[in-house]
């Protein structure tokens, strides 16, 4: 029995998936940094997501977050704020992802429901769990 081999075939399984990349910004201006690389399918904009996220202000206060309620949301891509469909069509199935998110592409001049400012740049740290087709 040799386990020093299946070890580390594992640990070079394991990196591979761990990635903490160098961000890249977008044209949009969307700043993406993949976390964890994803095994599964990438969402298109016209699927829905299953993701569990969390958002938090430029000085890191959180404002929202699935974690904190203890379940994770659903939604058409294609129907929420333009730095989410762009950044979570860059990800796959199991993926995790940081997407910094300036105003034009975020909320913008009008803000949200009292609980994001206007002209607000957002972080979100998104871990996508499934799409349907």
């Amino acid at each position: 029995m040799r386990p020093a081999p299946i070890l580390f075939a594992t640990l070079l399984a394991l990196a591979a998936t761990a990635v903490q990349a160098t961000p890249v910004t977008t044209d949009s201006g969307l700043i993406y940094e993949a976390i964890t690389e994803g095994q599964g399918d990438a969402p298109k904009a016209s699927d829905i997501v299953k993701v569990h996220y969390k958002g938090m202000f430029a000085d890191g206060k959180v404002f929202d977050s699935s974690y904190q309620r203890g379940e994770p949301t659903e939604f058409p891509l294609g129907r929420v704020i333009p730095c989410w469909t762009e950044g979570l069509q860059k990800m796959k199935v199991g993926g995790k992802a940081k997407l910094i998110c300036p105003p034009q592409i975020a909320y913008g001049s009008r803000g949200a429901g009292g609980v994001i400012p206007p002209n607000a740049t957002l972080t979100f740290e998104v871990e996508l769990l499934a799409v349907k087709h």
